[in-house]
């Protein structure tokens, strides 16, 4: 079997998601301490319109699926890292309320880094290009401060833990070693790919964008273009990160994605073995599946 090409990944509750272009596998420490694992075919919508697979068009497509691909992760870490004893009544509930706490955390995101800083930068200003610079500074510094705040957190920094570990553990795949804790121990928990480096890169090409259409004459207009023009930016920024990714070496490359990684240091930390090891575990079921997909 070949190599899988752009291998990812998300870091959820007590475990992490590894996931390929056609599937998905979900690895989390349970309560017992054994690791429990889900892997389950990626039908992408790509495949069935050809169309959705070109520039612009595919990176909206990307971060649609991973939206979906990445609640349903969370949901069965939920559900699995839950203490046994609350059975499966408790697990039926728990998808409830990810569902709700993820479609309220949508809203709110939306009022805390689209609409608040619009509000205020209109206040501050009425120049175009003034508006949209100042726009995306307050988003920005909102978006490292809200990463600042719960970073302090317990529960999150485990999170950060296994982000660090889904990391390394891709970083020594591609390297073509041997998938042990040892091998993955080595690597750094920085990777160019990571979804928070495509967080960033959105909010700068949010700023380049909106400034062409300076400042919107009302309020409707101007929160409504920031949420419409969601999927073209984040197109345009997959893109840009998908072409960083494949010229790496190259010294222009190498400052665009520098802010990303940098930010990474504060959304990544060092992992335990025993989180490298449901890393891995991930991965390794992943390219398990991936080869009898190949046979069947």
């Amino acid at each position: 079997m070949e190599r899988l090409e752009h291998v990812g990944g998300q870091a959820v509750i007590e475990g992490v998601m590894m996931r390929s272009r056609s599937r998905y596998v979900v690895a989390v420490r349970t309560p017992k301490g054994d690791i429990s694992i889900k892997s389950e075919r990626i039908n992408s919508s790509a495949e069935r319109f050809p169309v959705l697979k070109k520039p612009l068009l595919r990176g909206i497509v990307v971060l649609i699926e991973s939206l979906l691909i990445g609640v349903k992760a969370l949901t069965y870490s939920a559900q699995e890292a839950i203490e046994e004893d609350e059975g499966k009544s408790e697990k039926g509930l728990s998808n409830f309320a990810m569902t709700l706490t993820l479609l309220v955390s949508f809203i709110l995101g939306l009022g805390l880094f689209v609409i608040f800083p619009a509000f205020l930068a209109g206040k501050i200003t009425d120049r175009g290009w003034a508006f949209n610079l100042i726009d995306g500074l307050i988003r920005l510094a909102m978006f490292f401060g809200y990463i600042l705040v719960i970073s302090l957190m317990p529960d999150i920094r485990r999170v950060f833990e296994y982000h660090g570990a889904e990391h390394k553990s891709i970083y020594a795949y591609e390297s073509g070693e041997e998938l042990s804790v040892e091998s993955a121990s080595k690597y750094s928990t920085l990777h160019p790919r990571c979804g928070t480096a495509f967080l960033l890169t959105v909010m700068i090409i949010s700023i380049l964008v909106f400034s062409i259409l300076g400042k919107p004459s009302s309020y409707l207009i101007r929160f409504g273009s920031r949420i419409v023009l969601i999927p073209l930016i984040a197109g345009i920024s997959y893109e840009v990160i998908r072409l960083a990714s494949r010229r790496s070496q190259s010294r222009l490359m190498r400052i665009v994605i520098a802010p990303g990684l940098l930010l990474q240091r504060l959304t990544t930390r060092e992992p335990s073995s025993d989180q490298l090891q449901v890393a891995i575990s991930a991965l390794k079921e992943l390219i398990k599946s991936e080869g009898e997909s190949d046979i069947s």
